[in-house]
């Protein structure tokens, strides 16, 4: 009998339970920044930055909380991407994040992200609160997705 090797997922599983309908309050929080190429917001280059930044974070010896990756489309032919991590990184575009963030986690296909953000703009707007900053968290590659049959997808934004 053949024995069918299964190639273990890249991502890890992501647990919605922390980001789903919550605010978080960072002061400071480390990310480092990286830019990837898109054509019409389809991004061309996703797997070699990710590569590349979290070489950076390798090498140093640092780690990644939740693995969180924000995306930033800040046009239809970038993005820019903010890897959360633990310590400043050398030879990286370090950041901080200071301020209040609301999350909430879709499942689906990307295809779907326009009744996402429909649906989290109606939510902010019922709390009483504006959008100063927007981010998508791809918590999964297209490969782990198609393999686990999940993609969830987290909506992050500051607010105030």
């Amino acid at each position: 009998m053949e024995t069918i090797k299964q190639e273990p997922e890249c991502c890890p599983e992501f647990n919605p339970e922390p980001w789903h309908d919550r605010f978080h309050d960072w002061n400071g929080k480390p990310f480092i920044r990286d830019h990837v190429r898109t054509f019409f917001f389809i991004p061309l280059n996703f797997g070699s930055v990710m590569r590349r930044i979290m070489g950076k974070v390798e090498q140093a010896g640092a780690e990644m909380p939740d693995y969180l990756c924000l995306s930033d489309h800040t046009s239809r032919w970038n993005m820019d991407v903010y890897l959360a991590v633990n310590k400043r990184i050398e030879n990286a575009d370090n950041r901080n994040f200071t301020g209040r963030y609301y999350s909430r986690v879709y499942e689906g296909k990307f295809s779907e992200t326009g009744r996402w953000t429909e649906e989290y703009k109606k939510s902010v707007a019922e709390q009483g609160l504006t959008i100063d900053r927007w981010y998508m968290w791809y918590t999964t590659c297209p490969k782990c997705a198609r393999k686990t049959g999940r993609n969830p997808v987290v909506i992050l934004c500051s607010v105030h």
